[in-house]
């Protein structure tokens, strides 16, 4: 009996020796299945199981430097195919992955360098249709949709649409308090297409509004009625000049009225340049 329990460690210590020995074998053997399992699932397009069998090759140790390049080829092409599926923001991270690995290639950092140019620049052509969601939309992959500090390219975007959009409202308000001058001003300000053309009802009332003052001026002049007033032509160019100048609408209308001899009068709800 005392021999037999002296036999028994030597026995369990013979089957756990062997297994370890027996699992270590399996898992050299399937790590020398591995490279031959990536070139197979690439070359019949399977990167979901490329991608996989390069991790498993890469947790193992026994081929050192041939695990990245395996792992990189099937990043790179798997990144492509989620680009081309529009899943950008996977496409990018993977990318990056790719790039921070000892498989990266220079031509790796210029492919996603491009790609984030094409991705602002169709974001920058749906801003300029007016599609500010859907601009926003795009940056999110980025990360550009928005920042803490309001310096990302999305809060530069959100920022140039408020503009426009206030000097669109004002412009309407001014427009309907026949204040044309002031109307005009806000209306130059715009500098978005899609607003531009937005503003084009109240661009054309403003006009008809200045073209009324100036027939006003010659009606009065040729009865007689008030005193002789400057050439609108003339003023309205000097107007504009000092607007482009950066100068206040009402303070331009003012300048250019004293340059051309003029003075500033009340006529109700409007006002005139007259000598």
């Amino acid at each position: 009996m005392a021999l037999r329990r002296h036999r028994l460690p030597r026995f369990w210590l013979a089957i756990t020796l062997g297994s370890v020995a027996l699992g270590v074998a399996g898992v050299y053997w399937w790590e020398r299945q591995l490279p031959a399992k990536i070139e197979q699932a690439a070359g019949r397009g399977d990167l979901d199981a490329c991608l996989n069998y390069s991790e498993q090759l890469a947790a193992l140790s026994w081929l050192p430097g041939r695990a990245p390049l395996e792992q990189g080829r099937c990043r790179r092409a798997k990144a492509a195919q989620l680009w081309q599926a529009k899943r950008w923001r996977e496409a990018l991270q993977l990318q990056q992955l790719l790039i921070d690995s000892p498989a990266a290639l220079p031509q790796d950092r210029r492919q996603q360098a491009l790609w984030r140019e094409q991705l602002q620049r169709q974001a920058i052509q749906r801003f300029q249709a007016g599609e500010l969601a859907n601009a926003l939309t795009l940056l999110v992959p980025l990360g550009e949709d928005h920042s803490n500090d309001g310096t990302s390219l999305g809060d530069d975007l959100r920022e140039a649409w408020t503009r426009n959009r206030l000097q669109l409202e004002r412009a309407t308000r001014l427009s309907g308090q026949s204040r044309w001058w002031e109307a005009l001003d806000a209306l130059n300000r715009i500098d978005h297409p899609w607003w531009q053309q937005r503003s084009r009802p109240v661009r054309d009332r403003v006009q008809k509004g200045l073209n009324s003052l100036a027939g006003q001026d010659r009606e009065h002049d040729s009865h007689g009625e008030l005193p002789h007033t400057v050439p609108a032509d003339k003023l309205d160019a000097l107007v504009q000049r000092r607007i482009a100048a950066g100068r206040d609408e009402w303070q331009a209308f003012k300048e250019a009225c004293n340059e051309l001899g003029g003075k500033v009068v009340e006529a109700g709800p409007e006002s005139a340049c007259q000598r």
